[in-house]
């Protein structure tokens, strides 16, 4: 038997932590829609099928580049579809899967807790601020 010492001990305690973090599936499903357009889009979507075009118009703010990235990580993890239609020009429409719909739920209830409690966040922001000046 090898004698380790409490430093490699330690070394070996923080991989193995990371290693089930890394795996969880709550952390990974928070690391997901956690991403700042991915609630917006999938909201967006729960009305229907829209259009590339329609979604940069609704979603002020979002980069074409942030839009897209963010378009194709959500069809990577199921979550929606895209269908592209030959036309001229070429039409693109993305809608949510039977997944990203089993979704909608949870976001709906972390969008009213947010609601109920930003206040009170956003007080213990400043009591906690101005007790370190």
């Amino acid at each position: 038997m090898t004698t380790r010492t409490a430093a490699q001990r330690r070394v070996e305690g923080r991989v193995s932590y990371q290693a089930r973090f890394t795996a969880c599936p709550t952390n990974r499903l928070i690391d997901r829609i956690g991403d700042k357009w991915v609630a917006v889009l999938l909201n967006e979507l729960a009305e229907g099928p829209r259009r590339y075009g329609d979604l940069a118009r609704t979603i002020a703010g979002a980069s074409q580049k942030m839009l897209t990235e963010t378009l194709r990580r959500l069809e990577r993890d199921g979550l929606i579809s895209r269908t592209v239609t030959p036309a001229v020009p070429v039409r693109v429409d993305y809608a949510l899967t039977e997944l990203g719909r089993s979704l909608l739920p949870v976001i709906a209830v972390m969008k009213r807790w947010a609601e109920e409690n930003i206040d009170r966040i956003d007080s213990a922001r400043e009591a906690y601020d101005a007790r370190d000046r």
